[in-house]
């Protein structure tokens, strides 16, 4: 079988997966989207794979590569599909509420205007969001009218494409932590708190993380979530309400997993690259 790992660098997450794959016997080609060129009619060195994994840092050059693999018929991990889904909080709740999965109220709007009636339609705080980014980056919560004045016209004098769209989400009073699943296939194997004295729980942000035992409820809304956007390897952001009631807040396709494998005690990359391979037997 032939493999490949589209990546930026290789990173800690990276020489995992490569470690695994060489338990496994197989060996992998690393394919740098720094380097690449991709003829739209076809590249015959990449079209011989029987399937690529895709670890990109970067969405775009992800979704692009991806999108030209799938149309030349290379299987890939995960889909073009699911990382355009995936990639854009939009899309991403437009599934789940498509899917009948449990997700925080959200509205879109397109002007400054538009925008405070909507976050005063939801009732403050309401968190605002770039409908791309990663790793609780540009997130804002917005408390009063003042706050939400004063952040809508940085965003407009920003003047960017994305700071253009206004993604307003209900904010959910957390109990100082949230949960990450991690659904490979059908299956979730396991899960994690993100413990954080901030209302933003991402471990690249601060966040700690414990092991969360994977309940019948995390285990359902988990796997709903990743149908919902299509499947493969997934990592499943949930949020508790007062109540205990979970919604999924977002999903990510290239997910990172270094500190949740002594956590779980789940051999996180393990798991990926015998998906990976199964992916690949069905071309080969």
């Amino acid at each position: 079988m032939r493999v490949g790992m589209l990546l930026s660098r290789v990173r800690v997450e990276e020489k995992l997966l490569l470690q695994a794959f060489e338990k496994r016997g197989q060996a992998v080609d690393l394919i740098d989207d720094r380097e690449i060129v991709l003829p739209i009619d076809g590249a015959p060195e990449l079209m011989e794979y029987d399937v690529v994994l895709e670890r990109c840092i970067n969405h775009s050059r992800a979704l692009y590569s991806l999108e030209m693999l799938n149309a030349w018929g290379v299987p890939t991990v995960n889909t073009a599909h699911v990382a355009e889904v995936c990639g854009n909080k939009f899309s991403t709740s437009l599934a789940l509420v498509a899917n009948q999965v449990p997700t925080p109220r959200t509205l879109m709007a397109y002007t400054m205007e538009s925008a405070l009636e909507a976050i005063e339609r939801l009732g403050y705080p309401v968190v605002l969001k770039p409908a791309v980014g990663s790793w609780g980056r540009l997130i804002a919560k917005v408390n009063d009218r003042e706050a939400a004045e004063a952040v809508l016209e940085h965003k407009a004098v920003l003047g960017s494409y994305h700071h253009s769209i206004f993604y307003i989400q209900e904010f959910i009073d957390k109990p100082q932590r949230d949960i990450r699943s991690f659904v490979v296939g059908d299956r979730t194997i396991c899960a994690i708190y993100r413990l954080s004295d901030h209302w933003i729980t991402n471990t690249a942000r601060g966040g700690r993380a414990i092991n969360c035992p994977v309940t019948p409820e995390i285990d359902a809304l988990s796997r709903a979530a990743a149908r919902a956007v299509g499947g493969g390897v997934l990592a499943i952001d949930l949020l508790e309400d007062a109540d205990g009631s979970m919604t999924v807040c977002e999903v990510n396709y290239t997910m990172e997993f270094r500190n949740s494998i002594d956590t779980t005690g789940v051999d996180i990359p393990g798991h990926m690259v015998d998906y990976v391979l199964k992916v690949g037997r069905s071309r080969s």
